[in-house]
């Protein structure tokens, strides 16, 4: 089953004089296909599907063509569009083709950069039309062949497929936030203004009842699947991590995928604490199943679960992943500072993904690295099993939604995961807690940067760099960019935060 996506959508703007467009049609539609076949190369879910690409039967040269066009992108369904500029168009024609597709639709503005067709005086005539109405845009100039540019135009397409589908999904938010963490609330207001999404809120008794009708062949299934991956790293020890404890875990993630399914919910929360922890069974082990791309069937596409029911971090973390094409996409608390090694430990009992032991779509070769540990009964009295790793080294964007007076911003800064010595892996995790998953993190950003702008107790990340995607999503959606780092100076602000 493909991944998620929305159709995109290409046109482009041409001369309204007749002998302008006939002379030059042939070679403006070559252009558009051309983009076509870049972006359906360029853009590849972790399954290896690629969006819809359609582009408009000819080159918009008039009221009626412009009209024609619009209305076969919208009958196609396509969620976003390419504005192609090649030569000189009659810049009011956008809005006959805007209007005909909806103006809601996020817009790059594309062009060459060539003396002989001016493709970008169309462009900044057209696009600059539709700022000064209070549209939205982002432009992109430069050869079609310029590997840069291509770059800028598969991350713009990426960006925009996280923005158009996470629109039209429902968050499933099992027990609300948790112990009162009010970071992690649902904001309802700001996050469908700037997303789209919503939220509904599932008491955890459903998922406790929806346990009971759980396949037992399919909870055995998956106990022979730890069992075999983990052997001896499985840390049975009779009172807190049992069978029957592991067991129950293995329920709440299948009653978690029931309830998914029947209610609509294309990524959740679960609260756990303290309802589940203290009365059912920890939530560490469904939750990294949630967001691990298999289990004991096979491989299959992530599921974005935050714990403690973190609603923000859901968000955040369900952008990341489409923004990604569908990695996982880890979970962490903003753990432990080691100053004299400018060194993070982000741990937490909870989710990270098992994906990130090694990084590997094969769960074998993950869960080598795996250690299952008995739940800690200070904290946990219900039981289970606590998942324990060491992150593989690589690197990572690191990113979290925050609200400064109701008002949506992320913050973003870019980091990798340490390739530490095992001895010294050892004494840090020590520190802490060494039955919980850790990430030695190194951020590209100073210490003080990050605790005086950072909005959460909780982080979230995924593998590569995708600062440039992460920056397009936060243009489209309104959201502010909050850059820490080096990074920050890079970036040129819109438009539109500069006047407002």
């Amino acid at each position: 089953m493909n991944m998620k996506n929305t159709a995109i959508g290409i046109a482009m703007l041409n001369d309204e004089r007749e002998h302008v467009w006939k002379a030059n049609n042939r070679e403006c539609m070559e252009v558009v296909e051309k983009w076509a076949e870049i972006i359906r190369k360029g853009v590849k879910s972790v399954d290896g599907s690629s969006p819809e690409v359609v582009t408009g039967s000819e080159t918009i040269t008039s009221v009626r063509s412009a009209q024609k066009v619009g209305a076969e992108l919208s009958k196609a369904n396509c969620k976003q569009v390419i504005l192609c500029f090649y030569v000189w168009n009659f810049p009011f024609l956008v809005w006959p083709f805007i209007n005909s597709l909806g103006r809601d639709k996020p817009i790059l503005c594309l062009s060459n950069n060539s003396g002989k067709f001016p493709g970008n005086v169309g462009l900044l005539a057209t696009d600059g039309a539709l700022r000064q109405a209070g549209i939205r845009t982002q432009r992109i100039v430069g050869g079609m062949d310029d590997p840069e540019t291509q770059a800028k135009v598969i991350d713009w397409v990426y960006a925009s497929q996280a923005y158009t589908t996470i629109q039209n999904e429902v968050y499933g938010m099992y027990g609300g936030h948790s112990m009162g963490m009010e970071t992690g609330y649902f904001h309802l207001v700001p996050t469908i203004k700037a997303f789209g999404v919503t939220v509904r809120q599932i008491d955890q008794l459903l998922l406790v009842k929806k346990m009971e009708e759980v396949d037992p062949n399919e909870v055995e299934k998956g106990l022979r699947w730890f069992e075999h991956l983990l052997g001896p790293r499985l840390k049975y020890d009779g009172k807190m991590l049992t069978k029957e404890t592991l067991k129950t875990q293995i329920k709440l993630y299948l009653a978690m995928k029931m309830v998914n399914k029947e209610k609509g919910f294309d990524f959740c929360g679960l609260k756990g604490q303290r309802e589940l922890t203290e009365h059912v069974c920890l939530g560490d082990v469904p939750e990294m199943l949630m967001n691990d791309p298999y289990d004991w069937n096979g491989p299959k596409e992530t599921t974005v679960c935050a714990t403690e029911a973190d609603s923000l971090a859901a968000v955040t973390m369900q952008l990341l992943k489409y923004v990604t094409g569908g990695l996982p996409v880890l979970f962490m608390d903003v753990r432990l500072y080691h100053s004299d090694k400018d060194i993070w430990d982000f741990c937490n009992s909870g989710n990270h993904a098992s994906w990130y032991a090694a990084r590997s779509m094969k769960p074998e070769e993950n869960f080598r690295k795996v250690t299952f540990h008995p739940a800690l009964e200070y904290y946990f009295k219900a039981g289970g099993a606590s998942v324990e790793f060491d992150a593989a080294p690589g690197e990572l964007t690191f990113a979290r939604l925050g609200l400064w007076d109701d008002k949506l911003y992320m913050v973003i800064v870019l980091g990798e995961a340490l390739d530490l010595p095992p001895e010294e892996r050892k004494v840090l995790n020590e520190e802490t807690n060494p039955t919980w998953p850790h990430v030695h993190a190194r951020l590209h950003c100073g210490f003080d940067e990050f605790i005086k702008l950072f909005p959460s107790n909780h982080i979230l990340a995924v593998a590569g760099n995708h600062l440039r995607r992460l920056e397009y999503l936060c243009e489209l959606s309104g959201v502010k960019p909050i850059i820490l780092g080096s990074e920050a100076q890079k970036r040129i602000p819109p438009i539109w935060e500069r006047v407002q």
